[in-house]
């Protein structure tokens, strides 16, 4: 990390996931496969050394199956898992609760009990989810196909046990993938701004979220300048950072602890 502060590589990692999901929530829904194909070992081990060595990086330059990669790797080496290790048996009781209001209502428990930054990344993750599951009927990707794909980096702990558990696993991420309006609210599906909007990298809008304001940029145009973004692919914890600034006040910085 030499060369780097600690906050210039925060930095960067909110504009790698930033940039990531909004390029995969723009191409995902249209990829056959999204999560599930694979793609070349060789080009995301390259893309991974790139970012690594804090090189610009320009997405719509790179295959989006290989940047859905980079976006697994990333979440299979968050310490604990975004879900967090302590609440893991408690997630997977949730499968186990009486009907869907009910679990619904558990997993909102569960989350208020998870650092803030865990909850909003959640939020955007979802809602890529989300809008890629509608449009299954084109590129395969129903609830069940997606959290089968995706469990492995979201929830699986090492040694997390028997098969009856990963089928816990795959069972509650589609459970949350299919109810994630009601779980997370409606305006997930707002969350990345209209389809054409400025490329301004100042725009800042703001989004309201269990009444705190959260600042977070415009989706850019995925066809503007390259981006420069640093990620040290290290076991790494989430956490939540105040960042105050004159023109934004109080916000939310999804950062990780190398």
């Amino acid at each position: 990390m030499t060369g780097y502060s600690e906050s210039q590589t925060a930095s960067a990692m909110n504009m790698l996931l930033s940039d990531i999901l909004s390029f995969i929530n723009q191409k995902g829904p249209f990829t056959q496969g999204i999560f599930g194909k694979s793609a070349s070992i060789k080009s995301c081990r390259a893309l991974k050394k790139r970012l690594n060595c804090g090189d610009t990086v320009n997405l719509k330059d790179e295959p989006i199956l290989v940047i859905a990669w980079v976006l697994k790797d990333f979440l299979r080496n968050i310490q604990g898992s975004i879900f967090t290790a302590s609440l893991y048996d408690k997630w997977l009781d949730v499968i186990d609760q009486g009907n869907k209001e009910e679990k619904i209502t558990s997993t909102q428990r569960l989350l208020n009990q998870l650092p803030r930054a865990n909850v909003v990344f959640l939020r955007y993750l979802f809602a890529v989810l989300h809008n890629i599951e509608q449009h299954s009927s084109s590129n395969q990707m129903t609830a069940y196909n997606l959290s089968v794909c995706i469990t492995p980096s979201l929830l699986c702990l090492p040694n997390s046990g028997s098969s009856e558990n990963l089928t816990k696993q795959i069972s509650f991420i589609q459970f949350l993938i299919e109810n994630c309006l009601k779980i997370f609210g409606e305006d997930i599906t707002s969350l990345f701004g209209e389809t054409s909007v400025s490329s301004d990298n100042s725009d800042i809008t703001d989004i309201t979220d269990n009444s705190e304001k959260v600042a977070v940029t415009k989706e850019q145009s995925l066809e503007s300048k390259p981006v420069r973004m640093t990620v040290f692919y290290k076991k790494g914890q989430l956490q939540y950072d105040a960042m105050t600034s004159s023109r934004m006040g109080p916000s939310t910085d999804l950062s990780t602890v190398f």
